[in-house]
């Protein structure tokens, strides 16, 4: 896994003009359901963010790459349970992968739509909620408001840790990839956490007005 994330990173240094298109394909399978277990896409991406803040590469291209990448990446994982069903599961190579598609699974059974946005923050479901969500059958129209909202949330913070460390450090050749990515990582948890909070303060406002709605109370 490290040489491919060197290859990834060495790419984009010498060949800028393939920078959004690796970095858009990075995205899309961070969200490709198995893609997104097996590959450090992640990793990359941060590390792609120090590239931004050395001004190596442009960022706006490299932002809007991240974005459509992790977009499309939830939408083909969406029509792929949608199209397959609920037995793809016992079915190679998913069956290999059970656990994680049960625990995506219960993680959108309790949250729903909420597990669309929150879920792409989360490694261990984020690249199997949206073929959940699909074999469940959940409307396209949430779906795609939750995977297009949290699609322009992610990307931007996945890349933030490694431009913060290249601005701060006045050079990205002062931090190795473990520092850049303990502190992406530490970002990211931070921003789930804000999620989670917002998350279950909209569950309690929804419980609030069913149980007036029940009672006939304004």
């Amino acid at each position: 896994m490290e040489s491919f994330v060197d290859q990834c990173v060495r790419l984009i240094e010498n060949n800028q003009i393939w920078a959004i298109v690796v970095v858009g394909l990075l995205a899309f399978g961070e969200s490709l359901i198995l893609i997104g277990i097996l590959i450090p896409g992640t990793t990359v991406l941060v590390i792609v963010g120090g590239l931004v803040g050395s001004g190596i590469v442009h960022p706006v291209p490299i932002v809007v790459a991240a974005i459509i990448g992790a977009a499309l990446g939830d939408v083909v994982s969406y029509y792929l349970g949608a199209w397959l069903g609920r037995g793809v599961v016992h079915k190679w190579p998913l069956s290999r992968y059970r656990h994680d598609v049960a625990r995506a699974r219960l993680f959108f059974r309790r949250y729903g739509f909420a597990a669309i946005f929150v879920g792409r923050f989360f490694g261990p479901v984020r690249a199997t909620v949206p073929l959940v969500a699909g074999m469940l059958g959940m409307s396209r129209r949430k779906f795609q408001i939750a995977n297009v909202l949290s699609a322009i949330v992610w990307g931007p913070i996945v890349l933030f840790p490694g431009w913060l460390v290249a601005k701060g450090a006045g050079s990205l050749a002062a931090f190795d990839t473990t520092s850049i990515v303990a502190i992406g990582s530490a970002l990211v948890v931070a921003g789930i956490l804000f999620a989670i909070i917002g998350m279950r303060l909209m569950q309690r406002r929804g419980g609030r007005r069913r149980r007036a709605n029940v009672t006939g109370r304004p």
